[in-house]
């Protein structure tokens, strides 16, 4: 996982947690699990994208009004990503990411959940985080980004608000200690 430093000049990263889901020469791509999108709820999605009857919105499992609607990111803002638990998969169209750590960006995926028969958690998130070839390491060199190990309550737990601080807490890092001067040995 990346966490922002919190000297992050770009708004868009201030303060972020970032699961990546690929990196590779090619680049990276990763979603900010920690910035809720303050406008729309799952049960209004679901509706929205005429994945449920405006009357069904009230008879959704209990799980489904849990979901997290995020701001994944600053690319394809109007395209959903579902990072779920690895109990749910989709012939060709879910992606292992790591133990435990999937991605399914279909429709499927969103009426599984508004049925009940959807991954045990699951956040979904509008758009993603993405970096082209090099960019992401030369922002970590410049001392834009440090990183810790990913785990199911920083991806999937349901205070977004306190995923930094407890990022930062996981590597042992105090916000009151940081400085924004990289050193080079």
């Amino acid at each position: 996982m990346l966490i922002a430093m919190p000297t992050m000049t770009d708004e868009r990263f201030s303060r972020a947690v970032i699961y990546v889901c690929a990196h590779s020469s090619e680049g990276a791509m990763g979603i900010i699990v920690n910035q809720p999108a303050t406008s729309i709820k799952f049960p209004d999605l679901l509706v929205q994208l005429e994945v449920i009857p405006a009357n069904e919105r009230i008879q959704l499992p209990v799980e489904a009004g849990d979901v997290k609607v995020l701001k994944g990111g600053p690319v394809e803002t109007g395209r959903g990503f579902v990072l779920h638990s690895a109990d749910f998969f989709i012939e060709n169209s879910t992606l292992p990411i790591d133990d435990g750590v999937c991605l399914t960006a279909t429709l499927d995926i969103l009426k599984a959940i508004a049925h009940g028969q959807g991954p045990a958690s699951a956040i979904l998130a509008l758009g993603y985080a993405g970096w082209a070839p090099g960019q992401l390491e030369q922002e970590i060199q410049q001392n834009g980004w440090l990183h810790c190990a990913a785990d199911s309550e920083l991806i999937f737990g349901k205070d977004t608000a306190a995923k930094y601080t407890k990022a930062l807490r996981k590597i042992g890092i105090d916000l009151s200690f940081l400085s924004n001067e990289a050193g080079h040995a």
